[in-house]
């Protein structure tokens, strides 16, 4: 086979979910390097808010045009609508799914928070369901990579963050976790946690390749998650979260939505066989439930 290029952002926690990726590729005889590219989120102002596929679409653009053969994204970034020349091949890994609470005194959890306390997030979702839990907190927008996020909480910009731990754990800083928020509680983004692998429909001979790297109960759950996502209306900015797991042939699906600012929210859990088929129906079920309970922002 010949030598790959990985394409990849510049950020610290991009690289390295790109080289987890890289490593389990080489594992099984490939030879590749990484090819930096700057995407749109990358450039935007550091008070802006990414929205929906700006981390996306810049590696889409460099593979569909050739430059690149694969690219590395965070599943939960993945807009619903793909590239219609290119594909996921692969979802290799995910690490813990779940939104944590990191804060500036290193001790406190959502509970203990004094009220009045900012708690920082550009997610909607996030600020939809600690807000929820806690309508005596202050949400204050707080936007950029996890690095420069973590530099803000410290300068006092706000007393806690809310960040997914998937993101921590790779960058070796979960010692900074204060609190790790059960999915029942904050609802994480569909794909959260989960690494998606994009390559050209076209490219046979890497998508062998990466199908030997592809994890089946990944892909069933992250496809069932995006259901939901797709059924209500929403993009990967949207205050909807759901986690599905496989276990024992058994698929368990947990979705929530949440007003964004916490005057509403609704979780639901439901349960059936781990196929296509009925991860679809439960999804859909999912979805109208949400709906009936939470209007959601069009």
């Amino acid at each position: 086979m010949r030598r790959l290029r990985l394409g990849t952002r510049g950020s610290r926690l991009a690289l390295v979910q790109s080289e987890l990726v890289a490593a389990r590729l080489r594992a099984l005889g490939a030879e590749l390097e990484l090819v930096e590219v700057v995407t749109e989120g990358d450039m935007r102002p550091a008070g802006m808010s990414a929205g929906e596929g700006v981390f996306v679409a810049a590696l889409e653009g460099q593979l569909a045009a050739g430059h690149v053969d694969l690219a590395v994204h965070s599943a939960k970034d993945v807009p619903l609508r793909l590239h219609p020349d290119l594909v996921i091949c692969a979802y290799p890994e995910r690490a813990d799914a779940r939104d944590v609470l990191v804060t500036r005194s290193g001790r406190d959890t959502l509970e203990s928070l004094p009220p009045g306390s900012v708690v920082g997030t550009d997610s909607p979702r996030r600020a939809g369901f600690v807000l929820g839990r806690r309508p005596d907190l202050s949400h204050r927008p707080l936007h950029g990579n996890v690095d420069t996020r973590l530099r803000k909480l410290d300068r006092g910009e706000a007393d806690g963050l809310v960040l997914a731990a998937a993101g921590l754990e790779r960058l070796g800083s979960a010692n900074r976790i204060d609190e790790r928020f059960d999915a029942a509680l904050v609802p994480p983004a569909p794909g959260q946690g989960a690494l998606a692998v994009q390559c050209r429909a076209g490219d046979a001979e890497l998508r062998v390749l990466l199908a030997r790297a592809d994890d089946a109960e990944v892909r069933l759950a992250v496809a069932i998650e995006r259901l939901v996502l797709e059924a209500t209306g929403g993009t990967c900015r949207s205050p909807v979260g759901a986690l599905a797991t496989v276990s024992g042939g058994r698929l368990r699906l947990l979705a929530g939505a949440a007003a964004p600012d916490g005057s509403a929210r609704h979780v639901v859990q439901l349960e059936s066989e781990a196929t296509e088929d009925a991860g679809a129906r439960l999804a859909a079920e999912a979805a109208t439930e949400l709906l009936r309970h939470v209007a959601l922002p069009v």
